[in-house]
């Protein structure tokens, strides 16, 4: 019996110093709250995709009249399927924003927390892009053909891993199983990760605005955190919901509602607006592996933000004018992903997807010389 009550004394007293008393900087800001919606938003998808995972078929010839049986004959299926399609937005609008305080807040100097937040982020793209397959309309069985088609751009053995994924000579039935196993299993992996990505930020404390290192201006994260965190979650399932109920397609393509046809290529073959900018960067190589080499890098160029940025800084002003040039850069390349192939697009995103690459390696050249005029 006194056993079990040291366990679970110990238990509560873990739990106390993990969240309720943990030390948290006085001064962060609003930007902060991203990291907790992330958890929220991620949540929502496990739940509302174990619903729907119920009643959906993974088999080329069932998958899109299975959405449609969803939608109109599960009881409450189309909110559902509404909430975990504009839930994967939400989770990207989130992750991005979260990303893209951890680059001008300098987040990327706590190591551990940042390989494995990027390392969370790679995970989720693979999971988005395998769930976009399973409706089997028109977009994900091309988008799945076009993206899965890239692989075989590696010498030699590329066509082979190629045609292994699928399980035959082109996106088929095994296919589709495969990517729904894939689907249904990788939240689950991901959260694991988040609880490691967690640990790592317990070890380090939060970050903050100013970039010190200070262990004086520390309050507890419960209850004025705890508050803070509860506004975000109001806020993001306010907007979630708006969105699910009155512009529900805002984000989709309509060649999705079409099902697929593999005789029928859509003009146009494009992914969500959440993978635009790489894919931009992917079309803007005229070679085919100069393309998917440059599309990998511009998701592992952000694991060596840690190494390249070695300034002591956080804040200098060209620091800033060169953030707010990136996100600019990033929204430019996220909307030259939705045009054509063609002059003057393939010029343009070109130059943008250049720019892209050097903001990387341009911060702490410009900081070196920065720190030559002052000094």
């Amino acid at each position: 019996m006194n056993k079990s009550i040291m366990k679970k004394n110990k238990l509560m007293s873990i739990m106390n110093n993990s969240l309720i008393n943990l030390p948290t900087p006085i001064n962060i800001n609003i930007w902060w709250n991203f990291g907790s919606i992330l958890g929220l938003c991620l949540i929502i998808q496990i739940y509302t995709g174990f619903i729907l995972s119920m009643h959906y078929c993974p088999n080329i010839n069932l998958a899109f009249n299975s959405i449609i049986h969803i939608i109109q004959d599960v009881n409450k299926g189309w909110i559902y399927q509404l909430i975990h399609m504009n839930g994967a937005s939400m989770f990207f609008f989130s992750m991005y924003l979260h990303i893209g305080r951890g680059i001008y807040y300098a987040s990327y100097k706590m190591i551990e927390v940042w390989i494995i937040g990027v390392m969370i982020f790679m995970f989720s793209m693979a999971t988005a892009f395998m769930g976009y397959v399973l409706p089997w309309g028109q977009m994900s069985f091309w988008g799945a053909t076009v993206i899965t088609n890239l692989i075989s751009s590696i010498p030699y053995i590329g066509q082979i891993i190629v045609e292994w994924i699928w399980g035959g000579f082109s996106v088929s039935n095994p296919t589709l199983n495969r990517f729904y196993s894939f689907h249904f299993i990788m939240p689950f992996i991901i959260m694991m990760m988040v609880i490691i990505h967690l640990f790592f930020i317990h070890q380090y404390n939060s970050n903050n605005p100013l970039g010190l290192n200070s262990k004086i201006n520390l309050i507890n994260f419960h209850i004025y955190f705890s508050l803070k965190d509860l506004v975000g979650f109001i806020i993001i399932l306010m907007m979630l919901i708006l969105i699910s109920m009155k512009m529900p397609f805002m984000l989709s393509d309509p060649e999705n509602y079409m099902i697929a046809n593999s005789m029928i290529t859509p003009i146009h073959i494009q992914p969500e607006w959440y993978f635009l900018f790489a894919y931009t960067i992917l079309r803007a190589i005229p070679n085919k592996l100069g393309g998917v080499i440059a599309l990998l890098f511009s998701i592992l160029i952000l694991l060596l933000l840690p190494f390249l940025n070695t300034n002591s800084l956080i804040f200098f002003p060209m620091n800033q004018i060169l953030m707010f040039i990136h996100i600019n850069n990033f929204l430019m390349l996220t909307w030259l992903g939705s045009q054509p192939v063609e002059p003057p697009f393939i010029i343009v995103s070109q130059m943008f997807s250049l720019m892209y690459f050097l903001f990387y390696f341009l911060n702490n050249l410009i900081f070196k010389l920065w720190n030559k005029m002052i000094y």
